[in-house]
């Protein structure tokens, strides 16, 4: 690394005059304003729990759906269900949710 690689690294722009300030610097040397916080983001990486959660919903739905479209309920649906709702769709929704929750527990591992 070069001097000017490791300056632009050590500085930041001040938010009021714009000239390069170190970032250990708490007040701009130039204008003499307090610079403010910037608050650090927590870690931005999935821990696979939002994946296992969407897998599991997405399963409960073919579930219900595949119940209702399959005529397995007293409930007589106001139209009629293509079979291949019952046949392919469904459990493609089913086997894509389970794949979505084994997806979310190796990143789980993972982290």
């Amino acid at each position: 690394m070069n001097s000017t690689q490791t300056q632009a690294e050590a500085t930041r722009q001040c938010v009021h005059c714009g000239k390069p300030v170190r970032t250990h610097l708490r007040q701009c040397p130039f204008c003499r304003e307090m610079i403010p916080e910037v608050p650090v983001p927590r870690r931005s990486g999935s821990d696979g729990r939002r994946e296992i959660r969407r897998g599991l919903f997405y399963m409960l739905l073919a579930a219900v759906i595949y119940y209702f479209a399959g005529g397995y309920s007293e409930i007589k649906l106001p139209l009629t269900i293509v079979p291949a709702v019952t046949t392919y769709l469904s459990p493609l929704l089913f086997f894509g949710g389970l794949g979505l929750s084994l997806y979310g527990v190796v990143l789980r591992f993972r982290s």
